[in-house]
This record gives structure tokens, C-alpha cells and sequence, in this order.
């Protein structure tokens, strides 16, 4: 498995961030140019800037596209009661948003200086403070916040760290999906058995 997207079929926008996110993942985010992006889409610069006038406004509208899913989850999230069962829910579906985004995901995790000093760097920690927000008590215990922490960058973890052990895509974010809600289940119960 490359680190390619797979394109999406459709309009010329996709197929610019498709394009875009491959070349990035491939030889770097900083030298990666829009000539670069124009010749391998076959088209001029001029074509490309109808769309997008720098390579962060092509980066940016990947990532708004791709964590949407993680924003309306988070909009879900804070409707719902604080029951253990939608603390699972929010882990269930942002296991599923992170694994639709994977290689925008690969791309930020390697990338991470680029993307801290980038607009999207702020926005990225403020999600993941959303949705550690979601799932932890509002008077929970420094070690409750830290397993509530811990259960998201798991998931990570996963997404990265596991992408080289052998083994089956779906059956590793299973596993550091079943680790985040133990996780999540120990930090909602201090007291439940260990």
C-alpha cells in the first residue's frame, strides 16, 4: 500500500488535492511547487489558479474536506448526554473519520512542522481539544484526563505507528480502537475493575 491517494473521481477541484496530497506525501510539502502540481494534472498554471492560489489554500481545502466528518462529530458530540455509551460512539466514529483521511492524516504526521506553522496547525489542536472534551469528565482527575488523551492519540498511533506491522488495515484500527475505549471505560469508571 503506497502512499498515494487513491484519486477521487469528479470535478477538477478533487482532482487537484489528489494530485496535490500525492505529490506532497511523496517528495515533501515545501518542495513541491504549483508548476509541479500543474504539469502532472496536465494543465496550465493559470487552470490551476482558477482554483487555488498557493499550495496552503490546496492543503487547507484538503484537510476542511476530509475532517469534516470530525467536525460535524464534534457538533453531534456536544448535543449528546455524557454516557459512557456516546463517549464509545465519539472513539466508534472518529476511528472512521481517521481512517477515510489516512493519507491527508500520514501527510500531517510527517510533516508536522509544516503543518504547525500553517494555518491548519491551530485548528488541528483545537479539534483534538474538542473531542478530548467530549470524552473526558469536567471534573475529571489529572490521570483520567491523561487516559482521555491517550485514547485519541491511540488512535494515532495506530494509523501510523501500525501501518508497517503486518496485518490487516481494518483489523489494526479495531485494535487501537478497543485500546482507546478501555481507555475512555477506565477514565468514565475510576472505580470499575481493572
Amino acid at each position: 500500500m503506497g502512499s498515494t491517494p487513491q484519486p477521487r473521481r469528479g470535478n477538477t477541484r478533487q482532482r487537484i488535492q489528489d494530485v496535490a496530497l500525492g505529490l506532497f506525501a511523496e517528495q515533501g510539502y515545501e518542495k513541491t511547487s504549483l508548476r509541479e502540481i500543474a504539469e502532472k494534472l496536465d494543465v496550465t498554471k493559470a487552470a490551476l489558479y482558477y482554483h487555488f492560489k498557493t499550495k496552503e489554500d490546496i492543503l487547507v481545502s484538503i484537510f476542511e474536506d476530509l475532517n469534516k466528518p470530525v467536525e460535524d462529530l464534534i457538533t453531534w458530540g456536544e448535543t449528546q448526554p455524557r454516557t459512557l455509551e456516546t463517549k464509545k460512539e465519539i472513539l466508534r466514529r472518529y476511528s472512521e473519520a481517521l481512517a477515510r483521511s489516512a493519507p491527508l492524516f500520514r501527510f500531517m504526521q510527517e510533516n508536522q512542522a509544516t503543518v504547525r506553522d500553517l494555518s491548519i496547525g491551530d485548528t488541528i489542536k483545537h479539534r483534538v481539544l474538542g473531542l478530548v472534551d467530549l470524552i473526558k469528565d469536567p471534573d475529571a482527575a489529572l490521570t483520567d484526563q491523561v487516559r482521555c488523551f491517550s485514547a485519541l492519540f491511540t488512535m494515532h498511533a495506530g494509523m501510523i505507528a501500525l501501518k508497517d506491522v503486518n496485518g490487516d488495515p481494518e483489523e489494526k484500527r479495531e485494535a487501537a480502537l478497543e485500546v482507546a475505549v478501555e481507555l475512555v471505560t477506565r477514565a468514565h469508571d475510576p472505580a470499575a475493575p481493572r
